[in-house]
């Protein structure tokens, strides 16, 4: 028998196989349909790995991402039993083929859902298909396709590090809350008015400061889930914009550090005010913390003839700016322009809040030298037009 593997035909035993159906294997013109006939596609085109058995339970495919993955060559694998070939185990140790009974038990059963198995030591994301000639006929070939673990460690090792990012925050705000209070109650009498104010104060900035990021943690959640939810209502750019560099001067930054440009008319637009203001704040904060000079906010309507109508802000700044090379990660998790505080979590909701009203942000470098960021929202409609 011929059958093909790795982009080449690999000869196997054609004698009558003992397999779980006892049935002859394919012969080498079955072997292309394997991949569907006439898509021109080998078994070594496909990302994952891929491995075939025939209806007796023996592999007739084991191409390139498969050997990669499990580190068996297709020639230790080809023509023997698939329990032998792939001796997948369960984490309790059971053997896979075994436990799951491919070619027995219920004939209406379509396949196996991805699961995390081991061989050899090593682990490997696992499905199953079960292609049959009519619904509650026997098996005829199974198909399994292999993944590596590596994508899922990142994303555990992205949520370990979301984990001590968020306790490392937390801890610093409530242990002044917690001092400060225990403080207050076990010698409330032997401080001064002015004392107990600052001390009060302090106790109500940290608290803001763990609000926002408790804030920040439910946005992202939101946002990986595709939960994020926009209530449309008719924006005012121009005005969210000058509220907020407003409430920058009467943080104590100079008036005259901000620079507004309007360019009108701008066209209605209908957005989420509440994510809207969430958007413009982060951006002017992250301008007068990381940047220097004047910070520049540029207000107008969609310049690009191909793009859907819509309202563009660009906030500039003159400080260093960011470097080409970190200009690819700006929006990702944890990434911190500077070391002067932060999370690194504000432009990745930034970003999950912009696309969520089906708009765009970019960072590039302004013309004064610092960091640019544009960000464009399209018009849309109310929500009870929506």
């Amino acid at each position: 028998m011929s059958v093909r593997t790795s982009g080449t035909a690999a000869t196997a035993d054609s004698s009558p196989s003992d397999g779980p159906a006892g049935g002859p294997s394919p012969t080498t013109a079955e072997a292309p349909d394997l991949l569907g006939a006439g898509l021109g596609l080998e078994p070594d085109d496909l990302p994952d790995g891929l491995v075939v058995a025939d209806e007796t339970g023996r592999v007739i495919c084991f191409n390139a991402a498969a050997a990669r993955i499990t580190g068996i060559t297709p020639e230790q694998a080809l023509g023997r039993p698939l329990e032998h070939a792939l001796p997948l185990q369960d984490i309790e140790g059971r053997r896979w083929w075994r436990l799951t009974d491919p070619y027995g038990g219920l004939a209406i059963r379509r396949g196996q859902p991805e699961r995390n198995l081991l061989l050899g030591g090593r682990e490997v994301l696992v499905s199953a298909r079960y292609v049959r000639t009519r619904p509650t006929g026997p098996v005829r070939r199974l198909v399994i396709a292999l993944r590596g673990t590596e994508a899922r460690r990142r994303t555990e090792l992205s949520h370990a590090e979301l984990i001590a990012t968020v306790a490392h925050e937390l801890r610093s705000p409530l242990t002044s809350v917690k001092g400060f209070t225990a403080t207050l109650l076990q010698k409330w009498e032997r401080f001064t008015d002015d004392q107990k104010r600052l001390m009060l104060e302090t106790v109500d900035a940290d608290a803001n400061r763990v609000t926002r990021l408790i804030a920040e943690l439910l946005d992202i959640s939101r946002i990986d889930s595709g939960r994020l939810e926009v209530r449309r209502q008719r924006v005012d750019m121009s005005a969210a914009v000058r509220r907020h560099v407003q409430a920058q001067t009467t943080a104590g930054q100079r008036p005259d550090r901000f620079l507004i440009r309007m360019l009108e008319p701008l066209p209605d637009l209908w957005a989420d005010p509440d994510k809207v203001d969430q958007v413009l704040g982060n951006l002017l904060e992250n301008a007068v913390r990381h940047g220097e000079g004047t910070v520049t906010i540029e207000v107008g309507p969609v310049s690009d003839a191909t793009s859907t109508e819509g309202t563009s802000v660009t906030v500039s700044d003159e400080g260093p700016g960011i470097p080409e090379e970190s200009m690819s990660r700006v929006f990702t998790r944890f990434w911190r322009g500077s070391k002067r505080g932060g999370t690194g979590l504000g432009l990745y909701i930034v970003k999950g809040i912009v696309e969520a009203h089906g708009g765009t942000i970019t960072v590039g470098r302004a013309p004064a030298g610092g960091a640019q960021f544009r960000f464009s929202l399209p018009v849309a409609a109310p929500a009870f037009m929506a």
